[in-house]
Order: C-alpha cells, then sequence, then structure tokens
C-alpha cells in the first residue's frame, strides 16, 4: 500500500500534471484515499501495543475502567475495519443518493416513507455525514410522497447499499379511527454519486424535460416559479424531479446527477448478472419482496430476513442505529463473494 501511495505522489509531481484537470483531480483523491487508510492501520497497530499494556493492568486490578473503556475503543476500531474490508468494489467509496418511496398502504406508506428519511437522517448524522435534500415531496395527509437526499461522507454508497430494497412496516395505524393493525411498504433505493473516473453519456434526445412549480417546503421564491424539474429517460424509462434547489438550473443539475447515477447501477447490475430477486426487488413495493421488517405490534421486532438478524429494541434503529444490520448484511454479501 505505502508503495502504492508512492507511486502515485511521484506522478503528482511531475511536469505538466495540471494539465489534465480531471486527471489530476482523480490521482488527489486516490493519494487521500490511500494516505486514510495507511493511517488507520498505523492507528491500529498503536491501539494493538496499547491493549497489552491494558490487558496487563486488568490482570493487576488497575483503573479498570479505564481499561474496559480503553479496550472497548480497540474493538469498535476492528469492528469498523471489518465493515470496510467488504467495500472493495471501485463504487463503495463514494458519496451516495438516497430516496424513499411509499408503496401499497396509502397515507400510511406515505407516513411510514417519513419515518425512514428521519431514521436515515439520524444514521447520516451520527456517522458524520453530509446531508443534502435534493427533493421533498409531503403527503396531502400526512407523510411524504417522494424524497432524494444526497448524503456525503467516505464509504456512504458502500454502507448504505446494504439499506436498497423494500421496509415493510406493521403497527397500530393512528390514521385508523378503529385502531386496527396496517402493513404498509416503502421502498429504498441507493445509487453512488459519480466521481470523475466514471462517465455516463446521455444523449439530449433521450430525454424528456418538464418544470413546474414546487410544492411543500422551500419558500415563497421555489413554489412561484416552475423552478421543479423532472426529467425522463426515454430509453430506460428512469424518472428523476428535484425541487429543493433555488433555480430551475441548479434543481436540473441535480436530477441529471440522479439520473446519471440510476442509469449507471442499471447497467452495472445488468452487466454484473445480479440475481433477478434481488433486482427486482427494487420494483416491487408491496408483500413478499421485503427485505426488512419492523414490527410495533404485538410485540416489538426489527427482523432483516437476508441474513435473519433480529432485534426488539426498535426504538434505537429508528433513530439511526442500523449500523449492526449493515455490518450483518455487508458481512454475508462479503462472504458469499469469495
Amino acid at each position: 500500500m505505502q508503495k502504492k501511495l508512492n507511486d502515485l505522489e511521484k506522478i503528482s509531481i511531475k511536469d505538466g500534471f495540471w494539465n489534465n484537470h480531471e486527471y489530476a483531480n482523480s490521482i488527489l483523491k486516490k493519494i487521500k484515499k490511500n494516505k486514510n487508510q495507511i493511517q488507520e492501520i498505523l492507528k491500529l497497530d498503536e491501539s494493538f501495543i496499547e491493549i497489552k499494556e491494558y490487558l496487563q493492568m486488568i490482570v493487576s486490578n488497575e483503573d479498570l475502567d479505564y481499561c474496559y473503556s480503553q479496550i472497548k475503543s480497540f474493538s469498535e476500531i476492528l469492528n469498523d475495519l471489518e465493515i470496510k474490508k467488504t467495500l472493495s468494489h471501485k463504487d463503495d467509496s463514494l458519496s451516495a443518493i438516497l430516496s424513499i418511496h411509499p408503496g401499497a398502504g396509502g397515507v400510511e406508506s406515505q407516513d411510514w416513507a417519513e419515518m425512514l428519511y428521519r431514521m436515515y437522517k439520524r444514521w447520516s448524522e451520527s456517522s458524520n455525514m453530509k446531508l443534502k435534500l435534493l427533493n421533498y415531496l409531503p403527503g396531502e395527509e400526512a407523510g411524504i410522497k417522494d424524497v432524494s437526499i444526497e448524503i456525503e461522507g467516505p464509504y456512504a454508497y458502500g454502507l448504505l447499499k446494504a439499506e436498497t430494497g423494500v421496509h415493510r412496516l406493521v403497527r397500530i395505524s393512528p390514521f385508523d379511527s378503529n385502531a386496527k393493525r396496517h402493513t404498509s411498504f416503502a421502498s429504498v433505493s441507493v445509487v453512488p454519486i459519480l466521481d470523475d473516473e466514471i462517465e455516463v453519456k446521455i444523449n439530449d434526445s433521450d430525454l424528456k424535460i418538464d418544470t413546474y412549480k414546487a410544492s411543500g417546503a422551500g419558500g415563497q421564491h421555489v413554489n412561484k416559479t416552475e423552478s421543479a424539474v423532472r426529467i425522463t429517460h426515454n430509453p430506460t424509462g428512469i424518472i428523476v424531479q428535484c425541487q429543493n434547489q433555488r433555480s430551475q438550473l441548479k434543481n436540473k443539475n441535480a436530477a441529471l446527477k440522479m439520473l446519471k447515477s440510476k442509469i449507471y447501477i442499471m447497467k452495472k447490475d445488468k452487466i454484473e448478472a445480479q440475481s433477478s430477486a434481488n433486482y427486482n426487488q427494487k420494483n416491487a413495493i408491496s408483500w413478499g419482496s421485503q427485505i426488512r421488517s419492523y414490527v410495533f405490534h404485538p410485540y416489538n421486532m426489527v427482523k432483516d430476513h437476508r441474513t435473519n438478524l433480529e432485534t426488539s429494541n426498535i426504538s434505537d434503529i429508528m433513530d439511526g442505529k442500523i449500523n449492526q444490520f449493515i455490518k450483518a448484511y455487508l458481512l454475508e454479501s462479503y462472504s458469499n463473494e469469495k
């Protein structure tokens, strides 16, 4: 790894390095990535040496609370590296765009989509990721009809790709006057934000671009002008929309970014010949297609149907503490690929 870093740094000091800015930026990103990986390994080595000393202190009954806290910190570092070792694909280190769409269930499913939106916001904040709202379409009565957020941070896509699929909710609906139990669905899709190294060509003639007045939050300017943009890619049928930027041009650029990412993932899925069950689950937002179930009644349980991992601490999960599910999925997927 050090040799690779040295080679990249030699390239960066050559004459004419900045003649091609895209190429130069890609090299600098690789240098930064390699430096971060080396720092993580050095930090692990230092922590391992310290752990030996803490274990000796525990044997001698010296400052047990401090020793246990340091061992816990070391365990968290190992856990983080264990997850990152599964993120070996070139897209995994990229930032991500996460979209949520309610499915069968009417107002109840729209409320469920908003609950998921809050969950991922909390996860992003606790993971030191930066959030940018791209599109937010509120429901008439409650919840949301559509939401897309840009999540910027290292390995955002690699981690959140574990969340792609249909999420199922079972609870006593607050929108049912008879207090009956309802089952609702919402789909989550995650695509990487492409960097300069990945090129997706789109012909202008393949696009249908519509503008309209935004709805919901965004201020008077947003709602009075046709700043919202919807783009349809005719060859694939992919539709993207953005309305949360103040100008039509910014919304258009954000929508094109989403479109390129979705086309890239669609082509990648086909090339890699993923299983039809995994591929189709992105489209069928209904019973039997869920990747995870969240049960609020008659008991509390969250269960991932891909790994069979489950927990009764549903309040923590809805507060964004979903790393246990992400880790289990990534480790199982990594094991299956080997």
